[in-house]
C-alpha cells in the first residue's frame, strides 16, 4: 500500500515538472515574438526618419538663382555678363531677388559693339549698373506681378531695382511689359523660373537706367 503511495507521488511529481518547463518554454517563445515585434516597430521608424532627411536633402539642394542663369541655353551672354562684372556671388546669397533675365537674342539687339565694350574690364562699373537694374529685391512670381499691376493706379506697378532704379510694369494685350527709364520696352517670355532664393523672368530686350 506504500509503495503505491510513493508511485503516485512521483508520479505526480513528474508531470508538475513537466508542465513547469512547457510553461517556461511558451513564456520564453511569447517574449521572443514580442523582442521581434518591437525591432520590426524599430525598423520601419528608422525608414521613416532616413525619408524625411531625403526630403530635407531634396529642398536644401535646390538651385540658387546664379546656378539657374548657368542651367539655360538661352543665357550665355547674361552669364558672361554676371561674372565679368563680378555679380555672381550676389545671385548665390540669400536674397530674395527677382532677376529680370535678358536672353541671348535681346543682347544681340543691342547697337553692335555695345556688349563687347561692357565687358571690358575699365567698363566694370558700368556693366554692374546695367545688370543691378535687372534685379528686384524680394521673390515676384509672374501671378503676383500681375496682381500688383491690376491693384495699382492707371494699372501700372513701378518695380525699383537693386540700384535704386525704377521700370514700370504694365498688361498689354494680356501679356506683361516693362518700360525702362528711357522709354524702351521688354516683354517677360519666359516666366518663373524658381531658384532656392527667388525666381528668373526671361524678358525680350535690355533694360537701361540711363
Amino acid at each position: 500500500m506504500k509503495l503505491n503511495k510513493l508511485v503516485l507521488l512521483a508520479l505526480m511529481s513528474i508531470f508538475t515538472f513537466t508542465s513547469c518547463q512547457d510553461e517556461k518554454k511558451e513564456n520564453k517563445k511569447d517574449m521572443d515574438e514580442v523582442e521581434m515585434d518591437d525591432t520590426m516597430d524599430a525598423d520601419d521608424m528608422n525608414n521613416d526618419d532616413a525619408t524625411t532627411d531625403a526630403d530635407k536633402e531634396t529642398e536644401t539642394t535646390e538651385m540658387n538663382l546664379s546656378q539657374v542663369t548657368m542651367n539655360s541655353e538661352k543665357h550665355t551672354t547674361l552669364v558672361s555678363a554676371l561674372q565679368g562684372a563680378g555679380m555672381v556671388a550676389k545671385l548665390e546669397s540669400e536674397g530674395p531677388f527677382t532677376v529680370l533675365a535678358p536672353t541671348n537674342d535681346a543682347f544681340n539687339k543691342l547697337p553692335k559693339g555695345s556688349v563687347e565694350g561692357l565687358m571690358k574690364p575699365d567698363n566694370k562699373e558700368k556693366l554692374e549698373d546695367v545688370l543691378s537694374y535687372h534685379i528686384i529685391p524680394g521673390a515676384v512670381d509672374s501671378s503676383k506681378l500681375m496682381d500688383l499691376i491690376k491693384s495699382s493706379e492707371n494699372n501700372k506697378y513701378t518695380l525699383v531695382t537693386a540700384n535704386d532704379g525704377k521700370i514700370d510694369a504694365t498688361i498689354e494685350d494680356g501679356k506683361v511689359v516693362l518700360t525702362d527709364a528711357k522709354g524702351n520696352k521688354a516683354h517677360i517670355t519666359g516666366a518663373d523660373m524658381k531658384g532656392s532664393n527667388g525666381y528668373v523672368h526671361s524678358i525680350d530686350a535690355v533694360l537701361m537706367r540711363k
